[in-house]
């Protein structure tokens, strides 16, 4: 016998005023062609939950009991990088056999969702305890200090941005079509290296660098274009220059050359890239010469060149000057990365 199909909501509101109007069960069933007992059935329920409109059902059993489900988020949280058909195959060892869209329909209601991992440097524990360090020797440190400092580093941008995606609306089975797909080219079509600069009061000079550099092209860099930068950018005689660990801005021959020059350098923490506003800097530069779609390597070059001189000093100050959030952040995370 099949199921028999519900009232609707109007017509046992009608069941309802009638009885309100005093009309007995039968009188209503006769009158609208309801069976006697599904009559008594909807006013007893109205009478108990004062509305006539389905309430939920509780549904079929659940295959996880809430212990189990805690577990199973136990499990996940413990081990992030374990698969569905992994958690799948650990529960029905332990006697519980459910299926992939079980786990993640659970997992999701905990407000638990599979995303790519993000790339972020190895820190060992020598590299937390130098980020932290950073941190407090610097925590007291107000904005005056850090728009006296001019921050540096080299970024590599692709001619036709090998790492970008694109998403598309399509129906299945037209992935191949012309329109849907991404043309690429080895390499990303080539790519040229930059060394860049910037403050609080805004953007630096931004020099691209030809072939591998070496000590002695940094050195150059830094003769050529720091101090020129630095008036510039009206930062006065008591800047600092931020530079990361890399072994050309460690060698011999620079740290003598800014010794002479009487350069101030700020002691920085390795395998820290989310402490350099700069990293965000280089973030927006590549967004506006991609938007702009290169052709050829000098058109890349020409972008550069004018979308880093297009950068507003107001957002280069609104970076600086929230910087105290970064160390924050670091000493929250113990050491470890951050958002930034």
């Amino acid at each position: 016998m099949g199921k028999s199909k519900e009232l609707s909501v109007d017509l046992k509101k009608r069941i309802i005023d009638l009885n309100k109007s005093g009309k007995s069960l039968g009188a209503i069933s006769k009158q609208l062609q309801v069976p006697r007992a599904t009559v008594q059935t909807i006013i007893r329920k109205y009478k108990v939950h004062g509305t006539v409109v389905s309430l939920p059902r509780s549904g079929r059993k659940r295959k996880l009991s809430h212990a189990a489900e805690r577990r199973l988020v136990r499990m996940v949280k413990s081990q992030p990088r374990i698969t569905k058909k992994q958690v799948c195959k650990d529960l029905e060892a332990d006697g519980t056999q459910v299926s992939v869209s079980t786990v993640k329909r659970v997992l999701h209601r905990h407000g638990l969702r599979g995303c790519r991992a993000r790339k972020k440097p190895l820190l060992q524990k020598r590299h937390l305890k130098t980020r932290l360090k950073f941190a407090a020797d610097h925590m007291d440190k107000d904005k005056t200090f850090w728009r006296k400092v001019l921050w540096s580093d080299e970024t590599k941008i692709e001619l036709f941005g090998h790492n970008t995606q694109q998403y598309v609306w399509r129906r299945k089975g037209e992935a191949f079509n012309p329109r849907n797909t991404m043309p690429t080219v080895k390499h990303g079509g080539g790519s040229i290296m930059l060394w860049g600069c910037f403050a609080a009061s805004g953007t630096g000079s931004l020099q691209k660098v030809n072939g591998i550099m070496k000590k002695e092209d940094y050195l150059q860099i830094l003769q050529e274009n720091l101090k020129p930068s630095a008036r510039r950018l009206g930062l006065g005689r008591s800047w600092v220059l931020q530079q990361d660990n890399d072994p050309k801005h460690t060698s011999k021959v620079v740290k003598e050359w800014l010794n002479q020059a009487r350069i101030k350098v700020l002691e920085w923490p390795s395998q820290s890239p989310d402490l350099n506003p700069i990293e965000n800097m280089w973030t927006v530069l590549k967004k506006r010469v991609h938007a702009r779609k290169p052709s050829h390597l000098a058109e890349l070059h020409q972008f550069c060149q004018e979308e880093w001189s297009n950068i507003r000093p107001e957002a280069c100050q609104e970076l600086v000057d929230g910087y105290q959030k970064r160390l924050v952040a670091v000493k929250m995370a113990k050491g470890h990365v951050t958002k930034y």
